[in-house]
């Protein structure tokens, strides 16, 4: 009996698993903007419609919205700026830029659909041209679907780590892997949309050199206890500068 309960078990494991990578692979498409084969599992209208649902929540963990209306002004001018200066103007999503009150934690961040938020705190260090740098950088997140793809990725993991948890009791094996893989996906992001920030600074007449600076900044934040690369979601700011360089090289026509 205990047998035949081990081979029902091995059987259901499997067929979670083949179910996970069938389903993984219907959910492929190519990215019209980055050309990039991706795993969506969500329309751009669900992607919006996430955004614009969770962008008042965000503003309320940041403290609100930052109440100076000429600084909010200057935020949506930049941001529009790339937005029609690039393909940004031609997706389908929403782009709103949220200056927030907080006045201690460096941050900026996109939700999908186009919501794009930046604390002030890192607004009150940057000069137009690096504020530029950090708004097409989330902007580059909103175009590469990252929200959208790393739910896609994070539910195939949690779907193979509970078939390896029947099948084989190595549930926690499988999802010690997927985070790493996680891991190492978010930095590949984070890296595509330095470089298309680089591009919609250089499409909009921004010096894109100030992007260099805006990792400076970050990296004096992070102060001398930054968590080492290989446990964090973003890359080492010294790898994004030189990444940084080739794209700015690649985009000039620059040798």
């Amino acid at each position: 009996m205990k047998r035949g309960s081990w081979k029902i078990r091995i059987f259901i494991g499997l067929a979670i698993v083949a179910f996970a990578f069938i389903q993984r692979c219907s959910n492929k498409e190519e990215n019209p903007y980055t050309k990039r084969v991706q795993n969506i599992n969500m329309t751009s209208e669900q992607e919006i419609a996430i955004g614009i649902q969770s962008a008042p929540q965000m503003a309320q963990q940041h403290g609100g919205l930052y109440p100076d209306e000429r600084m909010q002004a200057l935020v949506d001018a930049v941001g529009n700026k790339l937005v029609q200066n690039s393909m940004a103007r031609d997706t389908p999503y929403r782009y709103d830029f949220h200056l927030l009150a907080d006045d201690r934690t460096i941050n900026a961040f996109a939700l999908p659909g186009g919501q794009i938020f930046i604390t002030y705190a890192l607004f009150s260090q940057l000069t137009e041209a690096q504020l530029a740098g950090v708004l097409g950088h989330e902007i580059g997140h909103v175009i590469g679907r990252h929200s959208a793809e790393r739910i896609a990725d994070s539910n195939f993991w949690k779907t193979i780590s509970m078939g390896a948890s029947v099948g084989a009791d190595a549930g926690g094996l499988i999802n010690g892997i997927g985070q790493t893989t996680l891991l190492k996906n978010g930095r590949g992001d984070e890296l595509e949309s330095d470089e298309l920030g680089v591009l919609f600074m250089i499409q909009s007449g921004y010096d894109p050199y100030e992007m260099i600076k805006v990792m400076q900044i970050l990296k004096a934040a992070a102060g001398p206890n930054r968590v080492p690369e290989f446990q964090s979601s973003h890359p080492d700011p010294e790898n994004r500068i030189e990444k940084i360089k080739e794209a700015i090289k690649k985009y000039r026509g620059e040798s």
